[in-house]
Formats: structure tokens, sequence, C-alpha cells
């Protein structure tokens, strides 16, 4: 865990404190559902819930010695207790405590993350509704396409956030499992049963066919769906970074009073934020191979994946949560630039119009490929007049492809001046908006 990007509310899910008093959580279950049972005396299973702790301090102690944590806790446990404690982890075996309450620490930390999701969506919306209309140009291959709005590219992010959410959701039930089937699986020293009102106690499922641990296989669906998350982020700050580069300038993360962008260049205001996330998303992604790593166990278990899972576990719910409060600061923050965005859409002299003029000449009769090549002159000759610094429009306002198309005498015996004209209008390529939010948002 690095304090610099830990939220105090994960981080506590993942101390040493936190995690031994999950492990009581669960041995105070299986207490009590021996006592349910009829197994051990009731009034033994309440003087254990009622008494039971243990100090951090003494299980290191303990442990020095025992080389065991479990054992060390159990003894530590033990000390705060009478001859009670005899029925202390009765018929269990380690692993019954120690992934059973991992998956408790799971589960609250899951939960975080799905609240930092939902919030982070509906920052995202805000700002979509915001900019629903605000006119931006497309980009593929880092190349100006066509028109379309900033609202989109925010509902792009939203539609893929909602994904991660039920991705995140259908992971609450893989991993929110435990166990108490004893040393092999085989429930010899306890009873299905013990398990079924133990597990339902802590608000868990029982894992059906257990060996000697909860399946590895759970906790790689948690580690790549974090994977995946942190990806999305990554991509979203990707874009914010790129609409910041100087050249661009469509928008920006906010820079604060008094806030210094470089140490030896006073002007700059850097994207520090976003490549940040962009880092934090490296490492997310990072622990997924272990995680999937440790599916493969010798037999019924070894601890070959105990030493990742004290490094990736914490660490990649912390980091998650921490990115995703980042991000969420980001977007709903966000400067973003309408004016610089509508002069980055005329920056190519109306060439994001092509397309628009080339589906026009098949419903004249024009053949496809004599249409691209009409299409095409007129934007290779507005392109070299860009090379040579020529302004984009004319005295008018009427950009250089527009005036090229007007002048084509073979354009002109297919498609009238108000024709050409027309395919030059915004609007056509923002007729559809209120339908895709409608998909999207529902409204």
């Amino acid at each position: 865990m690095i304090e610099r990007y830990s939220r105090p509310e994960m981080a506590a899910k993942w101390t040493q404190y936190a995690r031994y008093a999950a492990w009581l959580e669960v041995e105070k279950a299986a207490v009590k559902a021996w006592a349910k049972l009829g197994k051990i005396p009731q009034e033994d299973a309440d003087k254990i819930v009622k008494n039971a702790t243990f100090s951090v301090e003494r299980i290191e102690e303990i442990e020095a010695i025992t080389k065991h944590d479990l054992i060390a806790f159990n003894t530590s446990v033990s000390e705060s207790l009478g001859d009670e404690s005899r029925w202390f982890h009765y018929g269990m075996t380690s692993s019954d405590a120690v992934d059973t309450g991992v998956a408790l620490q799971m589960k609250d930390s899951l939960n975080i993350i799905i609240d930092d999701v939902k919030l982070l969506m509906e920052s995202i919306k805000k700002r979509a509704f915001e900019h629903k209309m605000t006119l931006m140009v497309g980009r593929s291959h880092g190349i100006h396409g066509e028109p379309i709005t900033f609202g989109l590219t925010l509902a792009v992010w939203y539609d893929e956030m909602a994904r991660l959410l039920t991705n995140l959701e259908q992971t609450m039930d893989v991993i929110a499992v435990g166990q108490i089937s004893g040393a092999m699986g085989n429930f010899a020293h306890a009873p299905i049963e013990l398990e079924e009102y133990a597990m339902a106690e802590l608000g868990l499922k029982a894992e059906p066919c257990s060996n000697q641990v909860v399946h590895r296989d759970r906790y790689a669906r948690l580690a790549t769906t974090l994977a995946l998350v942190a990806s999305s982020i990554e991509k979203f700050a990707v874009q914010v970074r790129h609409l910041q580069r100087t050249e661009v300038y469509e928008a920006e993360e906010f820079f604060a009073k008094g806030q210094k962008g470089s140490s030896a260049m006073p002007h700059k205001r850097n994207p520090i934020l976003t490549e940040n996330i962009t880092g934090l998303a490296r490492m997310i992604r990072a622990y997924a191979a272990p995680a999937m790593e440790n599916v493969a166990l010798w037999h019924e278990r070894d601890i070959s994946h105990s030493s990742t899972e004290r490094f990736w576990l914490p660490d990649a719910f912390i980091t998650m949560d921490f990115m995703l409060h980042r991000m969420n600061n980001v977007i709903s923050k966000l400067t973003v630039f309408p004016e610089n965005m509508m002069k980055n859409l005329n920056l190519t002299g109306g060439l994001v119009f092509s397309q628009r003029v080339l589906l026009e000449l098949p419903l004249q009769g024009v053949s496809r490929e004599d249409a691209y090549k009409i299409v095409q002159r007129n934007a290779m000759k507005v392109w070299g007049e860009i090379q040579q610094g020529k302004a984009t429009t004319n005295e008018n306002g009427e950009s250089l492809y527009l005036n090229h198309l007007l002048a084509d005498e073979e354009l002109r015996e297919s498609l009238s001046e108000e024709q050409i004209r027309e395919c030059f209008n915004y609007d056509y390529y923002t007729k559809n908006v209120d339908a895709i939010f409608k998909r999207v948002f529902g409204e």
C-alpha cells in the first residue's frame, strides 16, 4: 500500500487489524453455528462471541515463534477467553478462516468500488448532457474524420462504465464466497450444515465444492475485472491528455490558483492527473497476472498464492479506488473549450464533409468509383493548399473545399450549388444525437 495513492476508507479495509478482525468474524460465525447445531454449549458460544478479542502486537510476538499467522491469531484470541476457548477454531482449518475472512474484505472493498463507479457515471452523465450538442471533430488514426459532439464522446464513456458496473456486480456474486469445510474440504469434522449456518451469518455463499481453499479462479475474475475497469479509465484519461495538447487544446484538466506546472517553464499547464491515472492503470493490469497464475495450485492447495495475494489484493483495491476518484475529479472539473473545438473542426478547410458529398453523388446516378474520384481529387487540392499555409476559409468565411467543389465542372453536372452547400450543414451530423442519448441514458 502506498500512502500517496490510498484513500482512508479503502485503506482501512486492508490493514493488519482489518485482516484479523475479518478472521474473528468468521470464527465467531462458526461458534454460533456449532451452538445452533447443539454441538457446543450455548453458554460457551455466547462467551466467545462477547469476549473474544486479539492484539496485533501479541499476534506478531507469537508468530515470531510459531512461524504461522493463523495459529498465532488463535493463541492471541484464546488468551482473551477462559475454558470456552477450546471451541474456538473447532473443526476448522486455517483456510476456512483466512479465505472466508478475505471474502469479507473483498466484498466490502468491492462495494466501495461499485459506489465509486456509480459516482463517476453520474459525473460523466452530467457533462454529457451539458455538451450534448457541442460540436467537435471526430478523429480516426489521429486524423480529422467527421463532425461529432463532445456529448457523444462522453456518452461512449458512460455506456462503457455501465457495462463495467454490470461486470463488477456479477463479480461480487463470484467472490462473495466462503467455506468451513475442513482440512481437505470433505466436511469430515464439520457438517455441511455448519458451513451453511456460518455463511448465512456472514452474508456469504458457500463454496459448493472446495478442497482446502476457495478456488482461485474467483480471485482471478476479480483481478481481471478490475484490470478492465482500469483500462477503460485509462482510455478516458488518454483522450483528455490528447485534448489538452497545445496543438489541440479542446479541453483541459482544471488548473487551480497557485498550481505549478513545471519547475523550469512557468507557463506549463500539464495534464498530470490523467498521466498519473495512465500509470496507475498499468499497475492494476499487472496484478491480473499473478491472480491468474494462482489458479493452478498443487493438488488440494499449496501456499504459492498467499504471498502474491498479500500484495495484489490490497494494492489493486486501493489503487482502483484512488483512480476512480481521481478520474471523477477530472471529469467533474474538466474545462471544455467549445470555441477551440469549432476552430479545429474547420482546420482542414471543410474536408470533414467529404463523405456527405460522396454519398450524394450515387443518388444522382454517379458510380461510386467516379464519385470517389471527384470527391478525392478536390480534397487533395485542399491538402496541398493547407500544406502551403493557405487560409482554410476565404473572405466570405467559405471553406477551401466548398470552393473547389463549386468550381468542379464534372461535379456540377450532378449536383447544384444548393445541393453542394447543403452538404456542409452541421445539423446533418447531429440529427441522431437525441436518439443515441435515449439509448445510452434512457432520456
